[in-house]
């Protein structure tokens, strides 16, 4: 559904928010179909390229043993909320996600996520994968910036909300 609402516009967008990482975390299946295909294709002038295949990548999963040998690629095997809060505490810029929906949902459960990035677009999809499903309990959210695009898609920045109670108000209790 992404591709026919692809423009320069959105690939810009999307490059200004990766320069700002520089560490990408990812799970097994969004890693293992970009492992697959990142490191055969040509730098040239192509910024993407360059930072997909240059930027530090850590791998959460189960399953793999060891990741894939895409350079600097880190498998996060273990105590995953742990790792993944050493990541956070450590010097630099951020660390982004790109899909991962499983690993999506497992950070916003854990209070790992500092800021949500969705991009909805112009279409009623009637069946698939839903990225808030059940098991995530009820999380307000702060918008922080939306953009519409050109081709009609919205790019929504949320960071979680301190807790509200039903009306809105600012619980204190």
């Amino acid at each position: 559904m992404h591709f026919p609402y692809w423009n320069d516009e959105m690939g810009q967008e999307i490059m200004a928010a990766m320069g700002q990482a520089d560490a990408m975390l990812m799970g097994r299946v969004n890693y293992e179909e970009w492992a697959a295909f990142w490191p055969q294709q040509e730098p040239a002038d192509d910024s993407v390229t360059g930072f997909m295949n240059g930027v530090r990548k850590y791998v959460v999963s189960t399953t793999l043993r060891e990741p894939l040998a895409w350079n600097n690629s880190t498998l996060i095997a273990g105590n995953v909320v742990e790792e993944i809060a050493g990541l956070k505490r450590q010097a630099g810029g951020d660390v982004s996600i790109s899909g991962s929906g499983t690993l999506v949902r497992s950070l916003l459960k854990d209070g790992l996520l500092d800021e949500l990035r969705l991009m909805v677009h112009p279409v009623v999809v009637g069946s698939g994968k839903r990225l808030f499903g059940d098991g995530l309990d009820h999380m307000p959210l702060e918008l922080v910036e939306s953009r519409t695009f050109s081709t009609g898609v919205v790019y929504l920045t949320y960071r979680p909300a301190s807790a509200r109670d039903d009306n809105g108000q600012e619980d204190t209790a």
